[in-house]
């Protein structure tokens, strides 16, 4: 069997590992067997499933991100962690777009394919972030949240890397994975244990996912092409 093969058999194996484990959380939740909400089990599976999914360049990351995105608007309200409830309602809203741009984002409003940022497009995204981060500091703080600078710097990284993911950018991966170190600690400090396991695996497949994407650009798309795009 050629590498190619090997590869795609290795992913069936992650793909029915992935749903067997996926089953196994929402129906242990449901049958009350596992001590965990429903909501964040939800969140749990369709998010990891949305970010190997985008590792893949698989366009079905968008429509279960957004479903992500809802069930964690609920579970970090609950938590009373606001920044983070708001930003996933705007995840909604950007995975509209980037399932968009997606698949009629490129030239001739085609297919979108992974590129760079441009210095004066980094150089501006940066201090914006950095405005963001101050004022939404201070307004959290004045709204009693439980990590009002941690909780407005990761909402401004997480906002910064989605819209780059959307514009299919290779340095969206760095933002995620700072993102992802601050989210595991401020998580498990909130007693989210399941969802800072969850950033944990986000951490890992950022890793993966800035080294495929990275293979892209530098060997080209014949070598190693997306997951089939399918509207």
């Amino acid at each position: 069997m050629n590498r190619s093969g090997m590869r795609r058999r290795l992913e069936l194996v992650g793909y029915v590992l992935g749903a067997a484990a996926s089953a196994v959380l929402v129906g242990g939740s449901l049958l009350h067997r596992l001590p965990m909400d429903i909501t964040e089990v939800l969140g749990f599976v369709t998010g990891a499933w949305s970010v190997w999914l985008t590792v893949k360049e698989n366009i079905w990351n968008w429509p279960i991100g957004v479903a992500n995105s809802a069930f964690y608007v609920i579970v970090f309200a609950h938590a009373r962690l606001f920044a983070d409830s708001g930003l996933n309602a705007l995840y909604v809203i950007l995975g509209l777009l980037g399932w968009y741009w997606w698949l009629r984002g490129g030239e001739n409003r085609g297919v979108l394919h992974v590129g760079r940022t441009s210095v004066t497009a980094g150089a501006v995204l940066l201090a914006l972030g950095v405005l963001a981060t101050l004022g939404m500091t201070r307004f959290l703080t004045s709204v009693n949240d439980s990590a009002p600078f941690l909780d407005a710097l990761t909402t401004v990284l997480s906002l910064i890397a989605e819209f780059m993911l959307a514009r299919k950018l290779l340095e969206n991966w760095y933002f995620w994975m700072t993102a992802d170190v601050i989210y595991i600690g401020l998580y498990a400090y909130r007693s989210l244990y399941l969802t800072s396991v969850l950033y944990v695996i986000f951490l890992t497949m950022c890793v993966a996912g800035w080294w495929r994407w990275s293979a892209v650009l530098r060997l080209g798309r014949a070598e190693i092409a997306p997951e089939p795009i399918r509207a």
